[in-house]
Order: structure tokens, then sequence, then C-alpha cells
């Protein structure tokens, strides 16, 4: 309430006016108010039944009030706008001005030294708590119809959590892949390999086929990421990875500030919910670009390096990636390291765990399809 408030006194001064106080705070005066009118409501019941101690408490008529009303609706409402909000503060945060109204908000007392991440997601945490508070309130009522009413009621609210938990982690993922979008660059393939020789009357043409939708697919999710060095023949060349759950990703580091404008990079949007080490590189300025062809997770053939190898060639904590056609002929091999041992043995499991359940998966499609056969024409 203090950071609403004062932004809200701000913006009628004439201060902070670009920035969208729905977008930040969504519906949370809204949730505010029906959240301690519910709790007044309970509480009043409470007292009035401790100070008669003939009068018999009637919950249900509050729980049914509130949890079939407009309780969990507005929660849901909030927590749906949460990733989006976390998104929009970290890009607010960059800022002088805004810096200076967050440190003026968090010296109030009433915040108790928490900062405003801290408070945005205190209403998830209230949401979750509600199947508790129902669950001690089924124990202790001893009316029969009011206990199989206040079960039923619980059930509905966890199931209304499940529910939010799916859409939150899928907008989650929306946003996590608009930014890959953003930093990943798909070179065309006469820029990638030489070999290949486009006129340029039909560039265009082959443009309009661009790669970069691949990562539009609401399916698809990021297993895992990170930096890695790639041995080429004439030198070391670091690399950035994404393991998704149908292919990986190989791509070089690039930093290159004018790609979004100039000095203003610590100013870009960044995703929260990528790897410190992304954001942060993010924010450099940095993207990447692809190296060669993504590789389907049914194409790809781990091996580890045998450790004479590591002796000879100075590779220390290296594993070897080969790319093999639909003839099961090897087109590509890349030979990586990681920084550690460590790092290497969790890249090297979750690329077996990725494969694994990307043939499990695959297999199971097609034994459904085999199972229902498609009528003749």
């Amino acid at each position: 309430k203090i950071f609403m408030n004062t932004l809200k006194y701000l913006q009628s001064n004439e201060f902070l006016l670009d920035v969208d106080l729905l977008r930040l705070f969504a519906n949370l005066e809204e949730l505010n108010k029906i959240s301690l009118n519910f709790l007044n409501t309970f509480f009043e019941t409470v007292k009035e039944h401790v100070s008669k101690s003939d009068s018999p408490v009637d919950f249900s008529s509050i729980l049914r009030k509130f949890f079939q009303g407009d309780l969990c609706q507005t929660h849901q409402i909030y927590c749906l706008n949460y990733t989006s909000a976390v998104f929009y503060l970290e890009n607010l945060r960059q800022r002088e001005d805004f810096g200076i109204y967050l440190k003026w908000c968090e010296q109030n007392k009433q915040c108790r030294r928490l900062h405003l991440p801290e408070l945005l997601v205190a209403p998830l945490h209230r949401l979750t708590r509600y199947p508790l508070l129902l669950n001690n309130i089924w124990k202790r009522s001893t009316d029969e119809p009011e206990k199989g009413f206040i079960w039923s009621l619980k059930e509905k609210v966890e199931k209304s959590i499940r529910d939010l938990e799916g859409k939150v982690k899928w907008l989650d993922n929306f946003q996590k892949f608009k930014q890959l979008q953003e930093v990943i660059i798909w070179p065309q393939v006469w820029d990638r390999d030489k070999r290949f020789f486009v006129p340029e009357s039909m560039k265009q043409s082959l443009r309009e086929n661009s790669s970069e939708n691949i990562l539009s697919s609401a399916n698809r999710l990021l297993l895992h990421e990170g930096r890695l060095t790639l041995a080429e023949s004439t030198r070391l060349l670091d690399v950035y990875l994404f393991l998704f759950n149908d292919f990986l990703l190989i791509t070089k580091i690039k930093r290159n500030k004018k790609k979004y404008g100039g000095s203003d990079t610590g100013l870009i949007p960044v995703c929260p919910s990528l790897t410190p080490e992304l954001q942060s590189f993010i924010r450099e300025g940095g993207f990447c670009t692809v190296l060669d062809q993504p590789i389907p997770l049914d194409r790809l053939i781990l091996k580890n390096v045998d450790p004479v190898h590591v002796t000879v060639f100075s590779l220390r904590n290296a594993f070897l990636i080969q790319h093999e056609n639909r003839y099961r002929q090897c087109i590509a091999v890349f030979l990586l390291q990681a920084q550690t041992e460590t790092a290497k043995k969790t890249w090297m499991s979750q690329i077996e765990t990725a494969i694994s359940n990307y043939t499990v998966q695959h297999d199971t499609k097609k034994s459904t399809a085999f199972s229902f056969p498609a009528e003749s024409s």
C-alpha cells in the first residue's frame, strides 16, 4: 500500500508519469480490500462466539460468501499478472528516478525492511494458505453437513490453485521465449555457410521462411542453458547452449551495444526466470547467433571424452555431441568443454534425460497413432 499510494501521489504531482500503475500492481488494491473484509468478518464471528459461549459459530455463510465469491477470483487475476509485473519492475529498477522512489518507500516502518518484489509475491503465498485454513476449520467443525461443505470447498480451492499454477507456468514460459526470440539471432544459410550461393533476387523469398518462429511453439520448453567452450580446429570459441525438450541449439556469444541503443543497455527489460548469467549478458547488450542448425534430440549422439584425450590434447571437462541425419550419417561434430567436471556431468545428465523423455513421448505418440488407424478415403 505504501508503494502504491506513494506512486499515486508522485504521479498526481507529475512525477513518474510514464510508470504504468496497473501493469505494476494489477488489481492489488481490490485484492487487499476483499482480503481485509474477509479477515474482519472472520475474526468478528470468532470474537462474537467467544463473548457468547452458547452461540454457534456460523463459518459456512462466511466461507460461502468469500470463497464462492470474489476472493479466489481476484487472487487469480493478480497471480496471472505477477510474472509480467516482475518483468516490468526489473526494467523500471534500472532507472535512477524510480530507484529513488523505491528507496524512499523501503525506509517506511510499515514495509518492515521488505523490498517491493517481496511484497508483490505475498498474495501468491496467501492464496496457497487458504486450503490449510479450510482444513483446520474442517477438523474443528462438529456439524456433519458443515464439515461436508467445508471439505468440498477446500477441494475446489485446491483445484483452482492447480489450474492457476498451470496458467502461471504457461505465462512464465511465454515471457521467457519472447525474450529468447529477441536475443537469439538466426543468420541466413548463405551467411552461415559460404558454400551456398543464392542470387540477390531469390534471397527475399528465402528470408520469408524465417527460422525465428521455431521458438514460438507453445509446447516447447527450455530445460537447460549455459556457457561452454567449443574446440575448433584453430581456436576455442565461447558458445551458449540452449537445451529444449525437442532439440539442442548451439549459439555464438556476441556483444553489440548498438543493437539496443548504445549506452542505454542497462534499461533492457530482462525476463527474471532466465538464468542470472543470461540476464547479465542481455543487460550488457549481448546476443546469441545460431552457429549451426538445431540438433533434434532423436538425431543427437552424446559421447564422453576419454581421459587419454584429455591428457594428450589438453581437453578438460570435455564431451562430444554428434549430429546425425535421418540416414544415420554424421553431419556435424561439436567438441565442448565445461568450466568444471560438475558442470560437464550436469550437461551430460540433462541431455541424456531430455533424449530419454523425448524418445518415450515420441514412441507413445507413434503407438497411439497405430492404435487408431486412419479411415480409408
